[in-house]
C-alpha cells in the first residue's frame, strides 16, 4: 500500500533477474495488514483526502462541498477520456482542412482573377503568372526557415520514424504546427504541382501531440509513452480523411503508411475522429454553400449495370503494369534530383547561402512552362489540380463525338482539345511534363506532399489509356450479344489509384478513389491495377516515403522487402557486433566515468557480474549512470567537503592559539624523537607527563603546516572518490533487457524489432554478453551492405550439426554459470519501474 509509505520493490527480496520469491500481492496484503496491526487503524485515503481539502469534514459539515467535490472529479475524470480526445481532434482538424482549402482557393481565383484581367498584353499576363508563384513559394519557405524548419516537407517520414519509437525533438511543436499550416495554405496557392495530404498527416499528429498537452490537465495517463503513441497512430488517420473525406480509406492509409505494425484496440480510435473529421469536414461545405448536400467529393456517373466487360480486365492489368513501372520511376527521379544537389559540393553550398534562391529558380522554371499562352496551352495548365480531376473523371470520350451519358460538373474538356493537337498529344505531354516536375517541386525546401500530384498524373494517363480503348474499340466491345460502351473515366479512376499506391507503397489508395467518386462498380479493375503496380513497383524501388528516410538518414528499420528467402539462413553472429560497452557490478566511479566519456553515445549500456564471467545481469540507462557519477562527485557533495575542511582548520586554529598562549614554542617540534625515548624508560607519573608533551608538541607541529590550496584540495577529494566503487542501490536497473541468441535468424530479429519497438538488443549465450545488435547494424545486413557469411544457403542438418558439435562447451559452460549463479543467487538489485495498469488509471 503506497499510503503506508512502503516500497514493494525495497521490502521483496528478489534476485538478480527479477523473480519474486514470492507472491507480489500476497506479501502485500501481509505487510499492510502487518502495518495496521501495528500502528492501529489509519483513515482510508478518500477520508485523508476529503479532511485535507474539506476542514469541515471531520466535523460532519462536508454539505455541498463534498458533493461539489465529487461532482468536479467526476467531471474531469469525463474529460479525460479518449472519446472526448477523439472527437476534439476530429473538429480541430475538419475546421483546419476547410480553412486551409478556402485559402488556398481564394489565392488560386486571385491569380486567374489576375491573368483574365490583363488578357490584352500576353508579357503583363505572363509577369502576374510567375510573380505570383513566386511570391508565395517565396514567403512559405521564408517563413518555414524562420519559425520552424522542421516543417518542410511532407512529414510521414518523420512520423513513421516517431512511431517506430524513435523520439525526433522539435517535430511536434507548436512552432512547427505553425510553420506548417501557413507555409502549407501559401505554397498549395501558389499553383505549383505540390500535394496537401502528406503534410497534413504531420499536421494532424501536431494537433494531437499539443492536444495531449492539455488533456494531460485532466488525466495523467496522457502523459504515458504508449498512450501517447496511440493517440498519434489515430491522428495518422485523421489526416487523409480530413483532405479527402474518406474515413474508411484514411484509416487503412496510415496504418500502410506510417507504421508497420497496427494494434487493433487502436482501430476504434482512427475510425471514431476519421469520422468526425471527415463529416465536419463536408458539413462545413454544405454550410459555406459550396455543396447542396453531404456527397462525394469528385462523384462520378459510371453505368453500374453493364459497367465493363471481362476482356477490359486485361486493359486493366497492363494499366497497373505500366503504373507500377512509372511509380518506381518517379521515386527513382526523386531521389536522384535529392542526390545531384547534395553530392554536388559547389551547388550545395551555393544554394546553402541562398537559401531562397533554390525555391525561387524552381518556381520560375515550371511557372514558365506552364504559363497558358505557351507551352502551357498543350497540357491544360489553365485548370487547377481539383479541376484538372474532375475533367479526367468525366463519362464522355473526348476522341470521338458523342457522349456515354449525361455528366453534371461543369464542362473541363475544352481544356484538352486544342485546334492544332488531339486528345492523345495534350493528355500525354501533361504526363511527362507532370511527371519530371512533380518530382523536381517536391525537393523544394516548403511543406509539400506528393500524393496529390501523382493522384493527378495516375488520372491523366489513366485517361490516356482509357482514350486509345474507346479509339480501338469505337463501337465498344461485343460479349454474348450485348455491347459495352468503353468509359475512358473508369481508367482515369484505376490509373489515379493506382500510380499513388504504386508511389507510395499501398494498396488503400482504391478505397480512397473509391470515397472520392462514390463509384464502386469498378471495384475489381481498380483492385486488380492496384495490386499489380504495387508489385511492380516495390520489385524496383522502395517507396517514397523510404526513399525520403534514406535521404534524411532517420533512424528506421526498413522492409525485409521482395525476394528475402536468403535471410532465414543470416544469423545474429554474422552481424552483430562484439566490441560492447558495458560496465561491472564491482566498477569503481572511475570506470564509470570514463565509459561515460567515451565517443560512443548509447542510450543504455549493460551491467555485467565481472570481466571475466561477463554474465549480464541487466542494464542502465546512461542518464541514471550520469546522475550516480553527479551524485557522488557534485556540487553538494564539494560544498560539504569544503564546509567540513573549514570546520577542521577552525578547529586546529583555536587549538594553534591555545597551545600558543601555553609558550608552546613550534621549535619544540623538533624534540619528539628524543622525547619518544624517554617516554618508555621513565615512571609511570613522567610517562603520563610526557605523553601529554608529546601530544601537545604533535598538535603544534602539524598545524603549523600551511594548508594547500583550495583547488588543489578538490582535486585530492576527487581522485579518492573516484577510487570508490559504484554503489547501484539508489540507481534504476532494468533486470531483464531484450536477449537474443547468436543463431537467431534475420528475419525473426526484424520481426522483434518492429513488434516491440526496439533500438537494440543484446545477444548472450548462456547469460553470457558475447555482442549486441542495433538498429544501424540491422538496417546495414538489410539492405545487403554487409559482407555476412550467413548469407550463403546452409546445408539442411547443418543446424544440428552446429548443435551437436557445441553441446560438449555448452555443458562446461553451464557448470561454470551455475556454480557463480550459487554464489550471487542472494543478491538483489533495484529493478526498474515499469508503470502498470494502475499506474495509467491514475
Amino acid at each position: 500500500n503506497a499510503s503506508d509509505g512502503c516500497c514493494l520493490e525495497a521490502l521483496v527480496p528478489c534476485t538478480m533477474y527479477g523473480h519474486y520469491t514470492q507472491d507480489l500481492g500476497a506479501y502485500a496484503k501481509e505487510e499492510a495488514a502487518r502495518l495496521r496491526e501495528k500502528s492501529g487503524r489509519r483513515p482510508s485515503a478518500t477520508e485523508r483526502s476529503l479532511s485535507l481539502e474539506n476542514p469541515d469534514y471531520d466535523n460532519g459539515r462536508c454539505g455541498k462541498c463534498c458533493c461539489m467535490l465529487r461532482c468536479k472529479k467526476f467531471l474531469i475524470a469525463c474529460v479525460g477520456e479518449d472519446w472526448i480526445f477523439l472527437i476534439l481532434l476530429g473538429l480541430f482538424m475538419g475546421l483546419i482542412s476547410w480553412g486551409m482549402d478556402y485559402g488556398i482557393d481564394y489565392c488560386l481565383h486571385a491569380q486567374k482573377w489576375v491573368y483574365m484581367s490583363l488578357e490584352n498584353n500576353v508579357f503583363l499576363q505572363y509577369l502576374a503568372w510567375v510573380t505570383h508563384a513566386v511570391v508565395l513559394i517565396t514567403f512559405s519557405a521564408g517563413f518555414t526557415q524562420l519559425l520552424g524548419s522542421h516543417a518542410v516537407g511532407s512529414g510521414i517520414p518523420e512520423m513513421k520514424t516517431i512511431l517506430r519509437g524513435v523520439v525526433l525533438k522539435e517535430y511536434l511543436t507548436c512552432k512547427t504546427f505553425v510553420a506548417k499550416v501557413v507555409s502549407l495554405t501559401s505554397a498549395l496557392g501558389s499553383g505549383m504541382p505540390l500535394g496537401k495530404e502528406g503534410p497534413f498527416v504531420h499536421i494532424a499528429c501536431l494537433c494531437a501531440a499539443m492536444l495531449s498537452r492539455f488533456m494531460s490537465v485532466f488525466g495523467n495517463v496522457y502523459q504515458n509513452k504508449t498512450r501517447y503513441i496511440e493517440m498519434l497512430s489515430a491522428a495518422s488517420a485523421v489526416g487523409l480523411a480530413s483532405c479527402f473525406a474518406a474515413p474508411i480509406g484514411g484509416v487503412l492509409f496510415s496504418i500502410e503508411a506510417t507504421g508497420t505494425v497496427f494494434l487493433v484496440r487502436n482501430y476504434w480510435r482512427g475510425f471514431l475522429a476519421a469520422t468526425i473529421s471527415a463529416l465536419f469536414f463536408r458539413i462545413l461545405a454544405v454550410w459555406d454553400t459550396e455543396e447542396e448536400t453531404i456527397t462525394a467529393l469528385f462523384k462520378t456517373r459510371f453505368s453500374t449495370d453493364f459497367p465493363f466487360d471481362l476482356k477490359e480486365l486485361l486493359a486493366f492489368a497492363v494499366l497497373g503494369i505500366a503504373s507500377g513501372i512509372l511509380g518506381a520511376l518517379f521515386v527513382y527521379l526523386n531521389r536522384l534530383i535529392f542526390e545531384f544537389i547534395r553530392n554536388q559540393n559547389f551547388i550545395k553550398n551555393f544554394f546553402m547561402k541562398r537559401r531562397l534562391l533554390y525555391p525561387v529558380l524552381v518556381t520560375i522554371l515550371i511557372s514558365t512552362l506552364t504559363f497558358p499562352p505557351g507551352f502551357g496551352q498543350f497540357m491544360g495548365s489553365q485548370l487547377t489540380q481539383k479541376e484538372s480531376l474532375l475533367s479526367f473523371f468525366d463519362n464522355r470520350t473526348w476522341s470521338k463525338p458523342g457522349t456515354a451519358e449525361d455528366y453534371d460538373y461543369p464542362d473541363f474538356s475544352y481544356a484538352w482539345k486544342h485546334p492544332q493537337v488531339n486528345v492523345f498529344v495534350t493528355l500525354g505531354l501533361f504526363v511527362f511534363m507532370k511527371f519530371w516536375m512533380s518530382a523536381l517541386a517536391i525537393t523544394m525546401p516548403v511543406p509539400c506532399g506528393s500524393f496529390i500530384p501523382t493522384f493527378v498524373i495516375g488520372a491523366a494517363f489513366g485517361r490516356l489509356a482509357g482514350e486509345c480503348m474507346a479509339a480501338w474499340f469505337p463501337d465498344g466491345i461485343y460479349s454474348d450479344g450485348t455491347v459495352y460502351p468503353i468509359v475512358p473515366g473508369a481508367y482515369a479512376v484505376a490509373g489515379a489509384a493506382a500510380l499513388s499506391g504504386a508511389v507510395s507503397h499501398t494498396v488503400s489508395t482504391a478505397v480512397i478513389i473509391f470515397e472520392l467518386t462514390g463509384q464502386i462498380s469498378y471495384l475489381l479493375p481498380v483492385m486488380i491495377a492496384v495490386i499489380l503496380a504495387n508489385v511492380v513497383a516495390q520489385s524496383f524501388q522502395p517507396s517514397l516515403y523510404d526513399s525520403m528516410i534514406k535521404i534524411k538518414k532517420l533512424p528506421y528499420l526498413p522492409e525485409l522487402g521482395w525476394g528475402h528467402n536468403e535471410k532465414y539462413n543470416i544469423r545474429v553472429k554474422d552481424f552483430m557486433t562484439r566490441d560492447v560497452t558495458y560496465i561491472t557490478l564491482n566498477c569503481c566511479y572511475r570506470d564509470l566515468q570514463d565509459v561515460l566519456q567515451a565517443g560512443d553515445h548509447l542510450k543504455t549500456l549493460a551491467l555485467l557480474k565481472s570481466s571475466q564471467s561477463r554474465i549480464l545481469l541487466g542494464s542502465i540507462e546512461r542518464v541514471e549512470l550520469q546522475a550516480v557519477v553527479s551524485q557522488q562527485l557534485g556540487r553538494p557533495r564539494r560544498l560539504e567537503y569544503l564546509r567540513e575542511r573549514a570546520a577542521a582548520k577552525r578547529k586546529r586554529q583555536s587549538v594553534v592559539s591555545h597551545l600558543s598562549s601555553e609558550g608552546i614554542s613550534q621549535k619544540a617540534t623538533l624534540e619528539v624523537r628524543f622525547q619518544v625515548n624517554q617516554v618508555w624508560s621513565s615512571t609511570p607519573r613522567r610517562t603520563s607527563l610526557c605523553l601529554q608533551r608529546l601530544h601537545s608538541i604533535a598538535m603544534a607541529a602539524s598545524l603549523s603546516l600551511h594548508d594547500s590550496s583550495p583547488r588543489l584540495q578538490i582535486e585530492e577529494w576527487e581522485e579518492s572518490q573516484l577510487d570508490e566503487p559504484v554503489d547501484f542501490d539508489n540507481c534504476k536497473i532494468e533486470p531483464a533487457p531484450f536477449q537474443l541468441v547468436e543463431h537467431t535468424s534475420l528475419h525473426k530479429t526484424h520481426t522483434m524489432f518492429s513488434l516491440l519497438r526496439l533500438d537494440h538488443a543484446y545477444v548472450t549465450s548462456i547469460g553470457r554478453l558475447i555482442g549486441m545488435v542495433s538498429l544501424k547494424e540491422l538496417q546495414k545486413a538489410i539492405d545487403g551492405s554487409l559482407e555476412v557469411k550467413g548469407a550463403k544457403v546452409r546445408p539442411p542438418m547443418a543446424s544440428l550439426r552446429d548443435v551437436r558439435s557445441s553441446s560438449c562447451n555448452i555443458e562446461i559452460e553451464a557448470t561454470e554459470l551455475h556454480k557463480l549463479w550459487d554464489q550471487y543467487n542472494s543478491r538483489s538489485l533495484p529493478r526498474k519501474h515499469l508503470p502498470s495498469d494502475s499506474d495509467e488509471k491514475s
